[in-house]
C-alpha cells in the first residue's frame, strides 16, 4: 500500500525531465543566498540584538518599549512587525505572480525583492536604540517582505526543473545549499561578534560587531542571489506571449480564486493545503520566535544561544536528506505525518525547559534542527507533486505561498498575544502544539483521501 501512494504522488504530474545539473545548482543557489538572511538574521543575531536594543522601560520583569504611541511589549512587538510584514507580503503576491505567470517575469521579481531586501538587511546598521526603533522595525520589515516574496518565485521554479520523482531530491538539495550557506556566513559573523575588538569595538558594551553583521548578510545575499538569477533559465509566459493583463490588481485575485477552484477539484491537495496551514503556522512561528523565547524568557546567554542556533543549522542539513529518504520510502505524506508528531513532543518539551537551563535548550535546538529543514523541504515538495500539471506554476504557488503567510500571521500573533496576556511565551509554546495537532490530524485524513484514491484506480 505505501509503494503505491508513493506511486500515486509521482504520478499526479506528468513525466517530465529533470532540468541539467548546473540549473539545478544555480536554483540551489539561490537558497544559499538568502537563507543567511532568515537564519542568521532573524533566527540568530537580530533577536538577540532588537531585545538589547528595545529595553526602554520594564515593569514585573517584562521589557516594554514605545512604538507609533503605544507601550509594546518590547518581544511581543518583535512578533507583530514580522506578522504585519507577512501579511503585506500575502496581499501583494497573487497580484505579483499573476503578473509574473502570464508575462514570464519571474526573474525580474525575483531581482527586484533580492535587492529591496538585502538593502533593507544592510540598512539595519541605522538601528542602535530605542530611539531609532522606527527606522530599525521599519527597515526589519522591508527585510522580511523582500526575503519572502522573492522566495516565492524560486519556489515556483521547482516544478519547471525537476521531474515529480526528484523534487524531494531537488527541494531537499536547495534547503541544504542554504544551511551550508548560513553557516559558513554565521561562523565568519560569530567572529566578528566573539572578537569584536577587530573592528575596534567592545563586546560587553559596543554594538559595532553587531552592526558590521547586518552589513555582511546584506552583501552576501545581495551578490549571491545576483549569481544565481543570472543563471536560471528564463521562464515562458503562460499564455506562450507577452500579454498585458488588464487590470492586474483585480486578475491577480481572479487567478488565485481560478487556482482554488481547480485545486477544490482535487480532494487530496485540498486536504493537505488546510494541515499543512496549521502544522506550519507552528514551524515557522517556531523559527521566528525562538530566540527571543531563549534570550527573554529562558535567560539563556547571548553567546549560548548563537551555539545552539548554530547547531540547528548543522544538524538540519543531514535532517533534510534524512527525511527526503524516509519520504522516499513510506511516500510524503506518511513521512510528513511522523516528522509532525515529533514537533508535537518537542513543543511540550520546549514548554518545561528550565529557567536558565543551557544544556536542556542545546538538546531541543538538536532535535528541533533535525526536523525543521525536513519538513520545510518535503512539504514544498509534496505540493508540487500534487498539484496539476500546468505553466502557472507562479500562481499555483503563490497560493501555497498564501497559505503560508497567513498561518505565520496568525501564528505570530497569537504568540505575541498570548505573551502580553499572559505574561509568559511558555504559555505561547503550548498554543503551538494545538496548531500542530490539529496539522497532524488533517495529514491523517490527508493519507485516507490518498489510500481512497487508489482504491478507486
Amino acid at each position: 500500500m505505501q509503494q503505491e501512494i508513493i506511486d500515486i504522488e509521482n504520478s499526479l504530474v506528468q513525466e517530465q525531465q529533470t532540468a541539467p545539473k548546473k540549473v539545478i545548482h544555480s536554483w540551489a543557489m539561490f537558497d544559499w543566498a538568502n537563507s543567511v538572511y532568515n537564519l542568521v538574521i532573524t533566527s540568530t543575531i537580530f533577536p538577540a540584538y532588537f531585545e538589547s536594543m528595545t529595553k526602554e522601560s520594564s515593569e514585573s520583569g517584562i521589557t516594554y518599549v514605545r512604538f507609533l504611541g503605544r507601550k509594546f511589549v518590547n518581544t511581543s512587538l518583535y512578533d507583530y512587525a514580522l506578522a504585519v510584514s507577512l501579511l503585506v507580503v500575502a496581499i501583494a503576491l497573487p497580484i505579483l505572480t499573476s503578473i509574473a505567470d502570464s508575462r514570464g517575469s519571474k526573474k525580474k521579481f525575483m531581482t527586484f525583492f533580492l535587492i529591496m531586501g538585502s538593502l533593507a538587511c544592510s540598512g539595519l546598521w541605522f538601528f542602535k536604540g530605542p530611539s531609532s526603533i522606527n527606522l530599525g522595525i521599519s527597515f526589519m520589515m522591508l527585510a522580511c517582505i523582500g526575503f519572502w516574496s522573492s522566495y516565492v518565485f524560486s519556489n515556483s521554479y521547482l516544478p519547471e526543473i525537476a521531474a515529480p520523482a526528484d523534487r524531494d531530491r531537488v527541494s531537499a538539495k536547495g534547503f541544504a545549499y542554504g544551511y551550508v550557506g548560513s553557516v559558513i556566513l554565521q561562523i565568519v559573523c560569530f567572529v566578528f561578534i566573539f572578537k569584536p575588538e577587530i573592528l575596534g569595538g567592545n563586546k560587553d558594551t559596543g554594538t559595532i560587531q553587531y552592526q558590521f553583521c547586518f552589513i555582511l548578510v546584506g552583501l552576501w545575499w545581495l551578490c549571491f542571489g545576483l549569481y544565481s538569477i543570472a543563471k536560471l533559465p528564463t521562464p515562458i509566459s503562460a499564455l506562450g506571449i507577452q500579454t498585458k493583463k488588464k487590470n492586474v490588481f483585480v486578475d491577480g485575485y481572479k487567478e488565485l480564486a481560478i487556482v482554488w477552484n481547480q485545486l477544490k477539484t482535487i480532494p487530496v491537495i485540498k486536504s493537505y493545503l488546510g494541515s499543512f496551514f496549521f502544522y506550519n503556522m507552528g514551524v515557522q512561528t517556531v523559527m521566528l520566535a525562538a530566540t527571543l523565547y531563549g534570550k527573554s524568557e529562558l535567560g539563556i546567554p547571548t553567546d549560548n544561544l548563537i551555539i545552539t542556533i548554530l547547531l540547528i543549522q548543522l544538524i538540519a542539513i543531514p535532517g533534510a536528506y534524512l527525511i527526503s529518504k524516509l519520504s522516499a520510502k513510506i511516500g510524503n505524506i506518511p513521512a510528513l505525518m511522523w516528522v509532525v508528531a515529533f514537533w508535537v513532543l518537542l513543543c511540550i518539551a520546549g514548554y518545561f525547559v528550565p529557567k536558565e537551563g543551557i544544556y536542556q535548550f542545546y538538546a531541543l535546538g538538536t532535535c528541533v534542527g533535525f526536523v525543521m529543514g525536513g519538513i520545510q523541504s518535503l512539504s514544498r515538495s509534496t505540493y508540487s507533486k500534487l498539484m496539476p500539471k500546468t505553466k502557472d506554476t507562479a500562481s499555483f504557488f503563490s497560493f501555497y505561498d498564501v497559505t503560508e503567510k497567513i498561518a505565520i500571521v496568525l501564528g505570530l500573533f497569537t504568540f505575541g498575544l498570548i505573551n502580553e496576556l499572559t505574561g509568559s511565551q511558555r504559555n505561547s509554546v503550548l498554543a503551538l502544539m494545538l496548531f500542530f495537532i490539529c496539522g497532524l490530524i488533517g495529514l491523517y485524513f490527508t493519507n485516507k483521501k490518498m489510500k481512497q484514491l487508489i482504491q478507486t484506480k
